[in-house]
């Protein structure tokens, strides 16, 4: 149902494109595509931190507890300060 666009459908869209863009369609193109392999230039680089991360020899110790920190032992709560109200009658 949802299948990809036939070239009935492209024609359309590259219509309404070119009615949309008219002259500046190329320069629009040329910085989506830039847009576009930046974005992939970005993925790749978080794949590859993830990667070296995940599959680095020195994350894997026969002691599993070496890298862990250790806990609290008592957790503190942050709490906003209390509202007070003035003292005197406002002027």
């Amino acid at each position: 149902m949802f299948g990809m666009p036939g070239p009935f459908e492209m024609m359309i869209v590259g219509i309404v494109a070119l009615l949309l863009f008219g002259k500046r369609l190329p320069e629009v193109a040329r910085s989506l595509g830039k847009g576009i392999v930046e974005f992939k230039k970005g993925v790749r680089g978080i794949e590859d931190d993830v990667d070296r991360g995940t599959y680095s020899s020195s994350n894997y110790n026969t002691d599993s507890s070496a890298n862990r920190p250790a806990p609290q032992d008592e957790t503190v709560e942050t709490t906003a300060p209390k509202f007070e109200p003035p003292k005197s009658a406002p002027v």
